[in-house]
């Protein structure tokens, strides 16, 4: 019965380290605090508006938009939170 051809294999030679320069990624000190903020500014804006939203003379004007603001904060910690490492 023939033999298969054998194959040669190259020897794995990592890649030097002056070739792939480092970056760093990291997400800083400031994206924890940013996200909870925006998370917590959020819900306290929706929860406000069902609670005293008709009492207050700002929300008051703008009537379901501030359902869209407090979804607007919370959304901006979920974009913020994607820079966390």
């Amino acid at each position: 019965m023939p033999e298969s051809r054998n194959r040669k294999k190259q020897a794995y030679t990592p890649p030097s380290e002056k070739a792939t320069p480092a970056k760093k990624l990291s997400g800083g000190r400031w994206v924890a605090p940013v996200m909870l903020v925006c998370f917590l500014v959020g819900l306290a804006w929706i929860v406000t508006f069902y609670l005293a939203g008709s009492e207050i003379p700002g929300m008051r004007d703008l009537q379901n938009w501030n359902i869209l603001i407090g979804m607007g904060l919370i959304a901006i910690g979920f974009v913020v939170s994607t820079q966390w490492r």
